[in-house]
């Protein structure tokens, strides 16, 4: 009970709190003359200037209740608590004070620990001061309790649950990594095999040609400096402590692999448009595993698609992939939130230097797009 206690009250705020928003400003300006309009036609609201006013001087609180929760909720609280010291007792509260239960579900939901418990104590002391005053009584009290319970317990699960999300999708980005650095370490592989090769070739010709020597060490030359590049990409990325897998790293040439259909789903056709067997590795790699990613995301979500276009195209400096589908687009597809797919997919990009972008189609069908640099290399 004591390290969980300990684990909330260090428990440390969620990183990038939204910020002020023109739905809040919009809240605001709402709620003001919607008190106004209460304080006019209520006339058997007690103290009715001083509810009026406690109500519009806190609406400005909710501005502040995601980077500010714990004062927010004090001055709030503390407020609305020492009004009916001042009133004989009674509490001039309106109905537009309802608003007031967003600041607990956001000291929930973005304070730290720490923040939480004492945002707690301050609520239940308002509570309890409302109680001895005779304002509440013992079923209104306990209602209440449950209530601002409700509102503090929904703003702490969505907190969680966005953190886990997080975590699952760190989790994604590191096995991006991995996979990425396993794919380089084919290439630096390669490389370094044919610079041997080329070494003891000129080695055994140098006596007899020495031509062919001078040529091997061209060779060697380049070879050692798309060696060199391939390192400097693959120290950026990291890689954790799993086997290896032992398979050789697709290449561009592997594309047409994707073609097809298979008995459910939809066919897919394969275009390269132009020459690209001098691309380095890492990128006829990654274009690879994004088309193969994008592939077996339509297969699997979109609906009634009967094609899938996979198309290579390129210039002098970079490498575009489109890969799109003619299904239908789900309600919740175009809005929910990417996939973790389609993370390790962007993951994948940027670490080469690149963009990847996926989208839903204006008329029907999804699209995702990737451009590479032609040379693998991260500025």
């Amino acid at each position: 009970m004591y390290q969980l206690l300990r684990s909330v009250w260090n428990e440390p705020r969620p990183s990038r709190p939204p910020s002020r928003t023109w739905w809040d400003w919009a809240l605001v300006g709402l709620l003001v003359p919607v008190a106004v309009l209460e304080g006019v036609l209520r006339p058997d609201l007690p103290w009715r200037s001083v509810a009026v006013a406690v109500t519009v001087v806190l609406v400005p609180t909710l501005l502040w209740r995601r980077t500010r929760p714990l004062p927010m909720v004090a001055i709030a609280f503390g407020v609305t608590g020492l009004v009916p010291l001042l009133t004989g007792g009674q509490t001039p509260e309106t109905y537009t004070t309802v608003y007031l239960l967003l600041l607990p579900y956001a000291l929930f939901r973005w304070g730290t620990g720490r923040e939480a418990v004492i945002g707690s104590v301050i609520m239940l002391a308002k509570a309890c001061l409302a109680a001895v005053l005779g304002d509440l009584g013992p079923a209104d009290t306990i209602g209440g309790f449950a209530f601002l319970l409700s509102v503090g317990t929904l703003g702490a699960a969505l907190r969680y649950r966005a953190k886990a999300r997080t975590r699952e999708l760190d989790q994604v980005r590191l096995l991006e990594r991995e996979r990425l650095a396993r794919d380089l370490h084919d290439t630096v592989t390669h490389h370094v095999s044919a610079v041997a090769i080329r070494a003891q070739a000129g080695l055994a010709v140098s006596a007899s040609r020495p031509e062919a020597a001078a040529e091997a060490l061209g060779v060697i030359e380049a070879e050692a400096s798309r060696a060199l590049t391939e390192m400097r990409t693959m120290v950026r990325v990291l890689r954790r402590d799993h086997p290896a897998e032992l398979a050789p790293s697709p290449r561009i040439g592997d594309l047409e692999r994707l073609a097809g259909r298979t008995r459910t789903g939809p066919s897919v056709d394969v275009e390269v448009a132009c020459e690209l067997h001098d691309l380095p590795p890492s990128v006829g790699t990654a274009i690879y595993r994004l088309a193969q990613e994008s592939v077996t995301n339509a297969r699997r979500h979109a609906r009634h698609a009967t094609r899938v276009e996979v198309r290579v195209t390129a210039d002098d400096t970079s490498v575009r992939l489109r890969v799109s589908d003619d299904g239908e687009l789900s309600p919740l597809r175009p809005s929910a939130p990417p996939g973790y797919g389609i993370t390790g997919m962007v993951e994948r990009a940027a670490l080469l230097g690149g963009t990847c972008e996926a989208a839903p189609n204006p008329d029907r069908g999804w699209t995702v797009t990737a451009v590479l640099p032609r040379t693998g290399t991260v500025g």
